[in-house]
């Protein structure tokens, strides 16, 4: 399927969006489209797609004009949107989710419930993904509630995929085996236009790229003619430098130790340390245990057995609130769900975690409220209309700056950072790492979970490798690479 989109335009009130862009997308190509946060990538799709209606501009599909009006018009035609934001009912199971609207019947109408689950889990061994079919959604993993999406999508029998930031949630592993699936996709003539932000899969997997930015077109270039460099200086108009700013930090005294931290079948006996102005990388593939390792650490799940200490005090930490009382702060890794009150303005949001500052006694002084606010937005360079302006229609990288402010203004000991850069341009990610190097300069101990390995080797002085729950070791800066972080991440040894 071939399609053309010229002129586009789009606003939302007096915010224009999307300015003349357009993309033009070839039968059975892999198409990267990028630009930083905010840029009108996913507005740009969401235009052909039919959820939103374009100011100007028209959209050829295999040489006809068209302008769908709904996404199940889109659908129809061929066209499937799997967006950033999980599309899932997550008290329903898997099977029930990749078939709503789609039911297979029997006589009468009656839902055919075997010859579903049968399908359910044909496309999930297509996929190579072992979830159960039967699980319900709010039980699975991001990363897993992500491969479902991929599954419903390829079973719309669609002639174009858009993907948007399909990997942001998924393990090296798991990414492996999507690029697979799309591949053998491209084999049989399906068109897949790919966003993201990993520079690594663009060069890896695409044939083409096209960059927006602020909203319009810049070029349309063939991957293999092309460097980083150049696609940056495309996104952003001027060279970044280096990708992971320099660490020149002296590491201080020992801020956490946790010794034989046990919880269920979630992890057993994990101990590490962390030292003031060290940034501990925490690596390891989907279901691993680092997030729940990091939720019992601030509280959030109970611990079987185990000893935490701050400051080479034991402390007890039942929950949150003793959590941040000994000196921790927790980015969690879902900002949407956990991070933000999405409807609330930054103002809000900040002053949540920083109540001791703005407010004399029960109540807001609205002066210390603005003036720790500013300081935020200014601090952070957070794009914005100012302290009012609602995180909901922030782009993904300044709504984790959001996130970062309303924590680090609480003066940490520790802060742990759960996949800090997830759907974050390269320009945004390089603005995280400084300001994760300016914490740590302070003394601040840091702890990184991630999910991208270039961003835990290029950022990271220690490196804690999980598999199954266990460390599985413990390597410095100086002496890891992939293939010795994956060998460890997969129950190996060195």
């Amino acid at each position: 399927m071939n399609i053309e989109m010229k002129g586009i335009d789009k606003s939302f009130g007096s915010n224009q969006v999307l300015k003349n862009a357009g993309f033009l997308l070839k039968d059975g190509e892999i198409h990267a489209l990028m630009g930083e946060n905010g840029a009108g990538k996913s507005t740009l799709m969401k235009i052909l797609t039919g959820v939103y209606t374009k100011d100007a501009g028209t959209i050829w599909v295999d040489g006809k004009e068209v302008s769908f009006k709904n996404p199940q018009e889109a659908e129809k035609a061929g066209i499937v949107f799997i967006y950033q934001e999980l599309n899932v009912l997550f008290d329903l199971t898997v099977e029930e989710n990749l078939f709503i609207g789609k039911e297979l019947t029997k006589g009468f109408g009656i839902c055919n419930k075997k010859a579903m689950r049968a399908k359910a889990r044909e496309m999930m061994d297509k996929l190579g993904v072992k979830i159960p079919v039967t699980a319900t959604m709010s039980d699975l993993s991001v990363g897993q509630q992500q491969m479902v999406e991929i599954c419903k999508a390829l079973m719309a029998d669609a002639k174009v995929i858009i993907m948007d930031e399909p990997t942001a949630a998924l393990t090296v592993s798991e990414t492996r085996v999507l690029f697979d699936v799309i591949r053998n996709l491209q084999a049989k003539g399906v068109s897949i236009v790919y966003i993201s932000h990993r520079m690594e899969e663009i060069f890896e997997l695409c044939d083409r790229i096209t960059v927006l930015r602020d909203g319009e077109y810049v070029g349309t270039e063939n991957i293999q003619d092309i460097d980083l460099d150049h696609v940056v200086q495309m996104m952003i108009g001027r060279a970044i430098g280096e990708r992971f700013p320099k660490r020149n930090v002296t590491v201080g005294d020992e801020v956490l130790r946790v010794e034989g931290l046990s919880s269920g079948k979630l992890f057993h006996d994990v101990s590490f340390d962390v030292k003031a102005g060290e940034v501990v990388g925490v690596s390891g593939l989907m279901g691993a245990g680092r997030t729940e390792i990091m939720n019992a650490i601030f509280g959030n799940i109970h611990l079987d057995s185990g000893k935490i200490f701050m400051n080479g005090k034991e402390v007890k930490i039942k929950n949150p609130r003793q959590a941040i009382a000994a000196g921790i702060g927790f980015i969690t890794e879902d900002r949407k769900t956990e991070g933000l009150l999405l409807e609330k303005s930054i103002a809000e949001n900040i002053e949540i975690t920083n109540l001791p500052k703005v407010a004399n006694g029960f109540v807001l002084n609205k002066p210390k409220q603005r003036a720790v606010v500013k300081k935020g937005i200014e601090d952070f360079h957070i794009k914005c209309f100012g302290p009012d302006h609602e995180c909901n229609n922030l782009s993904g990288g300044n709504q984790q700056k959001v996130v970062l402010a309303k924590w680090i203004y609480t003066e940490p000991k520790l802060l742990i950072l759960d996949e800090p850069t997830r759907g974050v341009d390269i320009g945004a990610k390089k603005e995280i790492y400084t300001i994760i190097n300016e914490m740590t300069a302070k003394g601040v101990a840091v702890i990184m979970v991630s999910s991208e390995l270039p961003e835990v080797l290029g950022m990271s002085d220690r490196i804690v490798v999980v598999h199954e729950g266990r460390v599985t070791g413990i390597l410095n800066a100086a002496e890891a690479d992939q293939a010795k972080v994956m060998t460890l991440a997969t129950g190996g040894s060195l």
